[in-house]
């Protein structure tokens, strides 16, 4: 008996949800540990199943209510330098990639070499000069300490390149035929059709500065000045007993990223397939 096309692609899609739904439970589940855990009471959390008999609701009200841990003051913190962060980082990777992937001048692909081979430069290396430059300027326990140095990030200069790339050159002649300069056709053209690029920037960028740790505890030393993931840090130590109380600050600490990705993953996705492609 033979299976034609389509019952061999639907056997194709079968074998494949079959093997992908198990792995992607095995992935989630420590994230629905975490806020099963979060809901539980203490003497709940020595028992491996992860959702409580009766959600406690109150463990998230404590953590937020913790007078050694001003979780609202971290989050104000984390949110002004992320989001600084995300704005600064698409606007020097649409400007580079503009200038990369449409305008074409002499020394060009050597300039982008160049630029695309501080990817391989460790972090470690360069915390020191930062940290001195920051020094000079008076910079520490500040906004700018915590902006400043990532303005700008290679990854997501390349990823709007290639989304440059993709784009038809007749797009840019048509433009500039109908009047439209380089800034024109950049805001008005060129600049929507590579959003989901864009958009896979800012996530990264955003989530990038939103678990930034080590950075942040070098420039600041003030409370004041404590991102969510200093403050969580904190907090761990101090209540490392209460295992709830943990959890219920990760999901609190977890949540804004998960919300940004939610809203923005048909982009995200679209901006990876089309710098893979590109």
């Amino acid at each position: 008996m033979k299976v034609g096309h389509g019952g061999w692609r639907l056997r194709e899609e079968l074998l494949t949800h079959a093997v992908l739904l198990p792995l992607g439970l095995l992935e989630a589940f420590p994230f629905f540990w975490m806020i099963g855990t979060s809901l539980k009471t203490l003497p709940e959390t020595v028992h491996f199943w992860p959702w409580p008999a009766s959600p406690q609701w109150s463990n998230y009200s404590s953590v937020w209510h913790d007078p050694s841990v001003p979780f609202g003051r971290y989050l104000f913190v984390t949110a002004v330098s992320s989001l600084s962060v995300t704005a600064s980082v698409l606007l020097s990777a649409l400007g580079a990639g503009y200038a990369f992937g449409v305008l074409r001048w002499r020394g060009q692909g050597l300039v982008f070499g160049l630029y695309m081979a501080t990817m391989m430069v460790p972090f470690e290396v360069i915390l020191i000069p930062n940290y001195l430059t920051i020094l000079k300027l008076h910079w520490t326990n500040t906004f700018w300490a915590l902006i400043v140095p990532w303005a700008a990030n290679v990854f997501s200069v390349f990823l709007v390149t290639q989304a440059f790339r993709g784009l038809p050159r007749d797009f840019q002649e048509a433009a500039m035929l109908d009047g439209c300069g380089h800034f024109a056709y950049l805001r008005k053209i060129a600049a929507p059709l590579v959003s989901p690029a864009l958009a896979t920037a800012a996530i990264f960028a955003f989530l990038g500065s939103w678990n930034s740790l080590m950075w942040p505890l070098v420039v600041t030393d003030d409370t004041r000045m404590r991102t969510i993931e200093m403050g969580l840090s904190s907090f761990v130590q101090a209540e490392s007993s209460n295992v709830h109380l943990v959890m219920a600050g990760s999901v609190i600490a977890l949540m804004p990223v998960l919300l940004l990705f939610l809203a923005m993953q048909r982009r995200f996705i679209e901006g990876l397939a089309a710098g893979v492609k590109g």
